[in-house]
């Protein structure tokens, strides 16, 4: 057989240094790290600043550069996973994983939202925020609702909103059996509450991940977490899909 087109055109200049930048990342440069300037790397590699520049954008696109506004470009750390298959049911993620409470309050649901929790528009739901922060960077923003017959151990609890509030919704909650959870994954932009938490600008992509946590009883509550796409890939095993992101974006329900 011939010879196809595609076979005689040459590599872009552009592809070829993104193959020689990554090895340098990996041998001569740390997680963190902040590059050199343009200029600099220019003049190190032989090449065009535009040619450079296509090859750091191809980086970034890959997960091995993140650009931090106000530091410049950086090494991306190295990921770690986040189940999203079927594999495995727990309850939201635990601080060990880097998730932190933010705030919680009580709030009403939107039509949207008590059809997914499989309540009444007029229930009550408990709203706690969380961002996961690995490497002192955030790379994900989660908005947990919590019927509030969920967890009726709440009602001695004095704190009324902030991270005690919310970190005594988690701790009530974890006290039910939770007998499965279903998950959705779906690529969205980034919108402007979003984007101010993830450190990204409005618009930015990412991947919004939406869970069900099940018990006997039915729906005991529903996560929307919002992941960096510029950190995050999918992965799929024997134990269902995985959202990997770097150690160191929806449509939310509400």
């Amino acid at each position: 057989m011939g010879t196809t087109q595609l076979e005689t055109v040459p590599e872009p200049k552009y592809w070829h240094l993104k193959t020689v930048l990554s090895e340098a990342l990996d041998q001569d440069f740390a997680v963190g790290e902040v590059l050199p300037n343009e200029r600099e790397l220019a003049a190190r590699f032989g090449v065009a600043r535009a040619t450079l520049r296509q090859a750091l954008e191809q980086l970034e696109l890959e997960g091995r550069l993140q650009r931090r506004r106000g530091v410049g470009t950086t090494v991306a750390p190295p990921r770690v996973g986040v189940a999203v298959g079927g594999g495995r049911d727990n309850w939201p993620g635990e601080a060990a994983e880097g998730w932190q409470a933010v705030d919680a309050a009580e709030t009403l649901p939107t039509t949207a939202l008590a059809a997914l929790l499989g309540v009444d528009a007029d229930t009550r739901v408990h709203t706690v925020r969380r961002t996961r922060v690995s490497h002192a960077q955030p790379v994900a923003a989660e908005l947990l609702y919590v019927p509030a017959a969920s967890v009726p151990g709440l009602s001695g609890i004095e704190a009324p909103a902030g991270p005690a509030r919310a970190r005594a919704v988690l701790r009530e909650l974890r006290r039910l059996d939770l007998v499965g959870q279903d998950r959705s994954v779906e690529l969205g932009s980034a919108r402007a509450d979003d984007a101010k938490e993830l450190d990204r600008l409005p618009g930015a992509p990412v991947l919004v991940v939406t869970t069900r946590y099940l018990t006997a009883d039915g729906t005991a509550a529903v996560s929307v977490a919002t992941y960096r796409a510029d950190t995050c890939r999918l992965t799929f095993g024997d134990s269902g899909a995985d959202v990997e992101i770097h150690d160191g974006d929806a449509r939310r329900a509400s």
